[in-house]
C-alpha cells in the first residue's frame, strides 16, 4: 500500500539507449569546459539568473530531506569589501604561517596567493552555509543528517547550474570562515561551507594549464 504522503513519479523521462548515450556525451562535452576562474569582470548579472541557479541547487538529494543549507547572495559593494578584507587576513595567515611547505608547493602551479581582488570585482558572492541543526519555533534544536555530504552535493549542482547558464565561478575557502557569520549576521547553527564567486570572466582571463584524471584513473568497474 502506498502511503498517503507519497505521490506518483510523473516527471521521469526515459530516453532510447542511443539518445541516452548522446545526451551523456553532450553533457560531458559541455561540463568539461567548466573552469575555476580568478579573473572576473564587473559586468552585472541579472538576479533572476542567480535565483534559478539557487533553485536548481535546492533540488539536491540530502539527509532525511532536512535541506540543511542556506545561501546568502552578496552584491552590496560594502559587504563584499568587508568579506575581502576579512578573507585576505586569514589568507595571509595561511600563506605566511599555517600552510606546510608541501601544501604551498602543491598550490604553486595554480598561482594562488593571499591577494583576492575577485571578492570585490565579481558581481556576486554566494556564501553557502551548512545548517548543523534546526532551531524550532519553540527554541528547541532538531538534528540534521549528513550535513557536509548534503551541502556538498547542493554546491556541486549550483556550480553546474552557473556554468550551464553561461557564467563562471570560483570556490573560495579561507579558513577559518567564522567571520562570515558576523558580517552576514547568520545564526550560530549555520557553519560557513564556502564562498562561491560568480560572474563573467574578464576579457583577458587566464586559467592554469591542468589536466583532469582519465576514466581509468578516476573509476573502477567491478
Amino acid at each position: 500500500m502506498i502511503p498517503d504522503n507519497f505521490i506518483r513519479l510523473n516527471h521521469y523521462h526515459e530516453y532510447p539507449p542511443d539518445e541516452m548515450l548522446a545526451r551523456a556525451k553532450a553533457f560531458y562535452a559541455d561540463i568539461r569546459r567548466r573552469r575555476s576562474v580568478r579573473d572576473f569582470s564587473d559586468r552585472p548579472v541579472a538576479r533572476e539568473v542567480i535565483e534559478y541557479c539557487l533553485l536548481a541547487a535546492g533540488t539536491a538529494p540530502n539527509g532525511a530531506n532536512k535541506q540543511p543549507w542556506h545561501f546568502v547572495v552578496v552584491s552590496d559593494p560594502e559587504v563584499k569589501r568587508q568579506i575581502r578584507k576579512a578573507a585576505e587576513a586569514e589568507e595571509r595567515e595561511f600563506y605566511e604561517r599555517r600552510a606546510s611547505d608541501t601544501w604551498l608547493a602543491d598550490l604553486a602551479p595554480l598561482g594562488t596567493d593571499a591577494h583576492k581582488p575577485f571578492l570585490e570585482i565579481a558581481p556576486y558572492l554566494i556564501v553557502i552555509f551548512a545548517e548543523k541543526y534546526q532551531i524550532m519555533p519553540d527554541g528547541t534544536q532538531r538534528k540534521n543528517y549528513y550535513v557536509p555530504e548534503s551541502v556538498g552535493i547542493a554546491t556541486g549542482l549550483l556550480v553546474t547550474a552557473i556554468h550551464h547558464a553561461g557564467l563562471v565561478s570560483l570556490t573560495h575557502t579561507p579558513s577559518p570562515m567564522k567571520f562570515l557569520n558576523t558580517i552576514l549576521n547568520r545564526p550560530a547553527n549555520e557553519k560557513p561551507f564556502l564562498i562561491l564567486v560568480v560572474g563573467y570572466p574578464a576579457e583577458d582571463a587566464h586559467v592554469p594549464n591542468i589536466r583532469k584524471k582519465s576514466l581509468d584513473e578516476l573509476a573502477t568497474f567491478v
